[in-house]
């Protein structure tokens, strides 16, 4: 496969303000790609330079082997772009809007008629074709915005969060859809929501603070956590009498260990969180601690953290480069 999206050391400034730090990603031909970050983390600014909506101050960005700057109108030919907040004209029918977007599209006419009703079905409009786009639900809307980046079947379509405001069925919804253009179409998905993007996307593209923090397939991700796994121990400190403070200190000096963190969890147990330090396995040395102060054990296990504790301690800046999949 060839890629379709090319960003390469791609920098914004605004003023003062560096919105994008050298930001280097690429999309395969006819993958859905979740470009996953908080707010403000420059995931906007990135898609309105792929989309030619703002120039970059320094980098490159291609779209299907095209320059974004250089040759800016073969690149909007070949995309279809969904932003944040859809702009529509209320007081057109979905079908009349529809029709003059395909013309502003340089839709041939002899096919525009094909080209408005392929992409009412594919985005299941049929029922509110004739209807007047401000009188529909902001689901229907979201659909409309769809289909208007679908009208010219373009190679590669840009989505920024499309599916912000709606309701759980209006979700699923618009998530099928846009896992249906799967191999047709190459999809660069925007979204602040990890599960979102998870259920859509095959591979993912985290940004934070204006910097590639992460990129792979989740298989990738979750291989990456497998070697961040964390012993958990259930302790209670029986007749020894020692206090909480005493056994995460006692542990966090075992050969191995790292980062110790505990709580209470009744009647006197214990719950301790023990992060290696590096690659060390401190299982065998923690059971040797525990026999040794007569601590009663009634569990020890590893415990590979979620995708969820990765993304937030990627988006924090807490994650350590040589943790994280390479892009």
């Amino acid at each position: 496969m060839s890629a379709m999206i090319e960003v390469a050391n791609l920098t914004k400034w605004y003023g003062p303000t560096l919105a994008l730090d050298r930001a280097s990603f690429s999309v395969e031909e006819g993958q859905i790609v979740g470009f996953l970050g908080p707010n403000g983390a420059g995931k906007s600014t990135t898609l309105r330079i792929l989309t030619g909506f703002l120039p970059a101050t320094s980098g490159q960005a291609c779209i299907a082997g095209h320059d974004v700057l250089i040759d800016s109108l073969a690149v909007r030919r070949s995309i279809g772009y969904m932003p944040e907040n859809v702009p529509l004209y209320p007081e057109m029918r979905v079908e009349e809007y529809l029709r003059f977007r395909a013309g502003l599209k340089e839709v041939p006419g002899s096919k525009r008629r094909e080209a408005v009703d392929r992409a009412i079905k594919r985005c299941w409009l049929s029922d509110v074709r004739r209807r007047q786009v401000g009188q529909l639900s902001k689901g229907y809307r979201q659909r409309v915005g769809l289909a208007e980046a679908l009208i010219a079947d373009p190679k590669v379509l840009i989505l920024d969060e499309p599916t912000i405001g709606l309701d759980p069925a209006q979700i699923q919804s618009v998530r099928e859809l846009i896992r249906s253009l799967a191999g047709k179409h190459t999809v660069l998905l925007s979204s602040h929501m990890l599960h979102e993007v998870e259920l859509t996307c095959s591979r993912v593209v985290i940004i934070a603070e204006g910097r590639i923090a992460a990129a792979g397939t989740f298989a990738e991700l979750r291989e990456n956590l497998a070697d961040r796994a964390r012993v958990v121990l259930e302790i209670h400190p029986g007749d020894a009498g020692e206090g909480p403070a005493e056994i995460a200190r006692a542990l966090g000096q075992v050969a191995g260990a790292g980062e110790v963190s505990h709580k209470s969890v009744g009647e006197g147990w214990l719950r301790v969180h023990v992060t290696p330090s590096g690659t060390a396995d401190p299982r065998e040395a923690l059971y040797s601690v525990v026999a040794q102060r007569g601590w009663r054990l009634r569990e020890m296990r590893s415990e590979v953290p979620s995708l969820e504790e990765l993304y937030v301690r990627i988006t924090a800046g807490e994650a350590a480069d040589a943790d994280r999949p390479a892009a």
